[in-house]
């Protein structure tokens, strides 16, 4: 059985933020969904739609199924949901970052969770076959600033593609496109000063021109879902700013595919718009070390039982019991 909260309004409005690929490790949302059968529910939702057992995916792996794109994209959509299903209360405005933005806009209500898994999922498959047998890669900047990038950025262009694609806190910049222009990018970066420049996992480019196809073939899917307008203000991923309406919110998601994600503009706007607590929603602490950087609050996160805990005593000053 879960437990519940000492009833209290929260102290201060509070952001959830959701986040993205990468972000999935075996064993997460396995406490979660023993704790509480409302998580468990999700992930047996989840389920449903994929045909595939999520919470023994993300609790027992294997990790290289876990790590399979259209696997983890469900996965780690289900495993936030399932972590955000225990709080008592909702947050004022929400953001995720890449794939966490449809986690975001379920807590907001625009999208439904089964839609949304099913979306993930094409999402993954299509932004992975999109540059099949082609040498890409993305490497984090560490140390630049954003105008150095992009400037490093289109003085290769010439070598091929290669663009910021998230430009994640300050400091911090992660490049992608072909490899031969990425590396070349790499080089120059580190003769300009920046401190590291660290490759990334992944399986394509993602958040670059080279998903044109991918956003064409999810054109489709997007007109067929039922999309919401959404009962919260979600801060998207293109343009770092609030949106509601359902016919924002499906060119939001498409202009996604190929855009660079904003998340240090989007994290300074909801701070702007009032947010002093920010809850990390889901596996992993990335987005939170990100905030730190970037506005001057102590984030906290929702992952096991431990961390609800102390996250729920952060928001409410109260202890749960």
């Amino acid at each position: 059985m879960g437990r519940c909260l000492l009833s209290a309004p929260p102290l201060a409005p509070f952001a959830a933020v959701f986040p993205g690929q990468g972000a999935q490790y075996v064993g997460m949302g396995r406490e979660i969904a023993e704790q509480f059968p409302q998580a468990r529910e999700i992930f047996d939702r989840a389920s449903a739609v994929t045909g595939v057992d999520l919470l023994d995916l993300c609790a027992n792996g294997p990790e290289d199924a876990l790590r399979a794109t259209a696997n983890t994209q469900p996965a780690i959509l289900a495993a936030s949901l399932a972590c955000l299903a225990t709080l008592p209360a909702s947050p004022e405005i929400a953001a995720g970052l890449s794939l966490g933005e449809y986690t975001a806009l379920v807590c907001a209500g625009a999208l439904h969770l089964e839609d949304a898994v099913r979306l993930v999922r094409l999402r993954g498959i299509y932004m992975e076959e999109a540059t099949q047998g082609q040498e890409t890669m993305m490497v984090a900047v560490m140390g630049l600033t954003p105008d150095q990038v992009r400037t490093l950025c289109d003085s290769h262009a010439h070598l091929g593609v290669v663009e910021p694609s998230n430009f994640n806190s300050p400091g911090q910049v992660v490049i992608g496109g072909e490899a031969p222009a990425v590396k070349e990018v790499v080089a120059a970066a580190r003769t300009r000063g920046a401190r590291r420049a660290v490759p990334l996992a992944v399986s394509a480019p993602f958040h670059t021109r080279l998903m044109r196809p991918a956003a064409e073939r999810l054109a489709g899917d997007l007109d067929r879902t039922p999309i919401h307008d959404a009962r919260i203000p979600v801060v998207v991923n293109t343009s770092a700013q609030p949106i509601r309406q359902a016919d924002q919110i499906r060119r939001a998601l498409l202009d996604q595919v190929t855009s660079a994600v904003l998340w240090e503009q989007s994290i300074r706007v909801m701070y702007e718009m009032g947010a002093r607590q920010f809850v990390e929603i889901g596996p992993g602490t990335t987005l939170s070390g990100m905030i730190r950087k970037t506005v001057p609050v102590v984030p906290c996160h929702v992952e096991d039982v431990a961390s609800r805990d102390e996250a729920l005593n952060a928001i409410f000053g109260q202890q749960v019991r």
